[in-house]
Formats: structure tokens, sequence, C-alpha cells
């Protein structure tokens, strides 16, 4: 069987996504609510007979897809688009260092926010995973570490050998690091800009040390937090870094998951990555507030950390029985899915404040070109819109990992018998449908309205 299966689940989530749509709704602004004939929980009937099916497809028809071949094929981006990209990059930092370091306080101009938080954990993540690897050349660090290379040599000062990365680390910096920029943006968000953007300039001299002790390459690798998480979105998209680092080769859409090299750390960082975007939904649940309140910031600590503790422990129990490069395979389309559906109408709103802070730069109260005023608006968004591409981007994440989860395995345990493959996926289906169930509920509480008696 092909690469081409993962279109019978794309084409699945439309028609599932279709059949979901509410049949009146208000939209005047992304807080009106559904008023749909249909009561919640029959979406979520809906949502987890999705998954449980495409689970019973790929099991009883011995769902098989051949293993991808590397395209030996690959070319260098222009010239003028990978300069503009490390423009951009450089750009944005220096933004965001001037800003914090001298610029005023007028919150709806600041930039540390909107490129870190809205453009780049967002918007990048999105691009990391549909496109390529954008950030490979947008990363400020690695340009940064560039010039002051370039200008050491042009000084006549030559740099040392660099040290060998010690292969017990693996690429646990990075996910250590991830998890404190989950701490950071779920606990202890509300830091003044000045504080992040000053937390953003200790973050760069950490990275050009580390790449100044290991190499540049070696430690965007393994220890670099955007590089290690953008790559590793990276594995659904088309387009992929060649083994040189310099060219980009053409792939089959999707085909990455299948491909080798999956770790333990990464199956971590993808449990981080889901299990964070879940807390973030029910913590702003009313039955999570009536049962947790409004914690500090150490009460508030201890239940993101068992939070996240009990998924990566589900995770790496899943990845007994089934494998890493099956449980990544599997894992990985559900994190981008609920990427996707929590937090794309966050990047398409707030993502308009940057001609606020285009008029403001320093955030001195200027407006240079008559938008220091501008509100972002969700007007223009229908209600219907967003929740059916919630609902696609939930449902087929989890339809597209039941896919991929299943090829891998096959590969692995073909040899032992259908009816030992069918046994060891029983627990990824019940996780898998919960977890649908779940999330979607949290989207829900936010958007959705319940018919009138």
């Amino acid at each position: 069987m092909s690469i081409a299966r993962p279109r019978i689940a794309l084409v699945g989530m439309i028609s599932v996504a279709a059949l979901a749509a509410p049949t009146t709704a208000h939209a005047h602004s992304l807080s009106a609510l559904f008023e749909s004939r249909l009561p919640l929980p029959v979406y979520l009937a809906g949502a987890a007979t999705a998954v449980g099916l495409s689970f019973a497809f790929v099991l009883s028809n011995r769902v098989r897809a051949a293993r991808p071949v590397i395209d030996p094929i690959a070319s260098v981006p222009p010239a003028w688009l990978r300069s503009g990209l490390r423009g951009i990059g450089l750009a944005a930092w220096l933004w965001i260092a001037v800003q914090g370091l001298v610029g005023g306080g007028a919150a709806d101009a600041e930039v540390t926010r909107l490129f870190l938080w809205v453009y780049g954990w967002v918007g990048l993540a999105l691009v990391s995973a549909f496109i390529g690897p954008a950030w490979h050349w947008l990363d400020p660090f690695s340009t940064i570490h560039d010039l002051a290379a370039a200008t050491l040599r042009r000084l006549g000062v030559g740099g040392g050998s660099a040290a060998p990365y010690p292969a017990r680390l693996g690429r646990w910096p990075a996910v250590a690091g991830f998890a404190a920029l989950v701490w950071l943006e779920l606990v202890a968000s509300g830091g003044g800009s000045r504080t992040l953007s000053i937390l953003v300039l200790g973050y760069t001299a950490y990275t050009l040390a580390m790449m100044a002790q290991f190499g540049r390459d070696e430690w965007r690798a393994n220890g670099e937090i955007f590089s290690v998480w953008f790559r590793l979105l990276g594995r659904l998209a088309r387009y992929t870094l060649a083994d040189d680092g310099a060219r980009i080769r053409r792939r089959p859409f999707l085909s990455g998951l299948l491909e080798p090299g999956w770790r333990v750390a990464d199956i971590v960082l993808v449990a981080l990555a889901t299990g964070s975007i879940l807390f973030d939904g029910l913590s702003q649940t009313a039955i999570w507030v009536a049962t947790f309140g409004l914690p500090p910031a150490l009460p508030q600590t201890m239940l993101l950390a068992t939070f996240l503790g009990l998924v990566i422990a589900l995770a790496l129990g899943v990845a007994r029985l089934m494998g890493l490069a099956a449980t990544g395979a599997g894992l990985l389309p559900i994190a981008v899915g609920y990427l996707l559906g929590h937090y794309l109408t966050y990047l398409l709103v707030e993502g308009q404040r940057i001609v606020v802070a285009l008029s403001d730069p320093l955030q001195l109260g200027w407006d240079l070109f008559g938008t220091a005023f501008f509100e972002p608006s969700a007007a223009w968004l229908p209600p219907t819109l967003v929740w059916i591409a919630q609902f696609a981007a939930v449902v087929g994440g989890h339809m597209i990992g039941a896919w991929a989860g299943h090829v891998v395995a096959a590969w692995r345990l073909d040899a032992r018998g259908e009816r030992e493959l069918r046994r060891r996926q029983v627990p990824l289906a019940i996780v898998m449908v919960f977890l649908t169930t779940l999330t979607l509920w949290s989207l829900g509480q936010a958007i959705f309205k319940p018919p009138a008696s």
C-alpha cells in the first residue's frame, strides 16, 4: 500500500467536520456562542465514534504502507529567500531586545509576547508542520553566532575546536527547556514585557555559549529548544532539511512520521506539548475552576507538573507496548491537531497587534502610522467556522495518528502475528477516543451554547 493512504483519513475528517457543523450561529465575534439543535454530547459522541472507527478500519483491513524511501534529490533554497528569512529573524530579535531594554510600558505594543507566543509558539509551529523548516533560517541565535564568528575571523581571532557533544545528553536539554517554556506560558505568564525580554536575552546568551562549546549545528540538533521542536513537527511537512542542513528535499506529506530516528526524548517532548495544550484548555473551564479555583504560582505549578507527568507516563506506557516509533508517529499528529484546534483563533486575532507595535515600536505612546489604538477583532470569524476548524483539527489529528501509529507498529509486530498487533493497539485506541472527547469538551465550553429546551 502507498503513502497516499492518509488521503482516506483526510477525506473522512472533512466529511465528519461537515456533519458536525451547527445549524445556526452568531457571527458578531469570537465570543458568540453556537445555538445548535444538537447538544454538545452528540458532537463528542460523533468525534469519539470517528476516531474509534478509524482504528477499526486500519485493524480490520490490514492497512500497510511501504517504508518511505529517502529522495536523494535536494535543492538549495534561493539566496534571496534564505537571506530574507535570516534578516527577518534577526530584526525580530533586535526589536525584542531594544523594546525590552529601553521601551515603555504600553502593553498593546509589546512585541516579546507577540513574537514568542503568537508568531513563534503557534505560527511557526504550524508552518513547520504543514510547510517546512522555516525556522532553520529564521533562527536569530544561529545568525548572531555566524555574525560573531565572521567578525572574530576578520579580527584574526581564532576559535578553538568544539568539544564533543555528550551522547548521554541526547535531546534532553531541549526537553528540559521546553518544559520550562510551558511553565512560563501557563503559570508565569503574568510577568511584564521587560522581564520576558530579559529572559529572551538570557536564553540567547546561553544558546550562544552552548554553540561555542559544542558547535552550532550539534547544539541546534540536540539542545536548542525551538530547533528541536520545530524539526520534530517537520516530520509531517512536505519539505524537510537534507542531511547536510543546507538543502531541502521534498517528500510525500506525512511520510516523515514513518521515517526512523525516534527517541524517548521525542516521545516526552510530544507528550509535553499535548499535555500542556490539554491543561491550558481544561484549566479555563468552569468545572476546573470550581474544583481547583485560581491557584497562585506554586499550587498551579504542582497541578501542571502532576498533569504533565500523567500524560508523559501514559505516552511512555503506550511506547512500551507499541514501540517508540509507532508511539511517536501516532502522537505527533494529535499534538499538531490540538495546537491547531486550540490556538488558531489566538493566532488570527492576537496576531493583529503587529499593527499597533509598528505604530509604537518602543512602547512610548507614539502613533507613527495611525494604528496605535487599533483593537484586534474577531468579528470576521464566524463561530460556525471556528467550531468546524476545531472539530476537524482534533478528530483529524487522531485519525491520522491512528493510521501512522498502526503502520509503524505493523512493521515491528508483523512477525508476531496480526492478533498480537491488534491486542497491543487496543490501549492506544482507548486513549485516543478518551483524549478526543476530553479536548473537544474543553473547547466546547468556551464556544458552544446548548440548544433551547
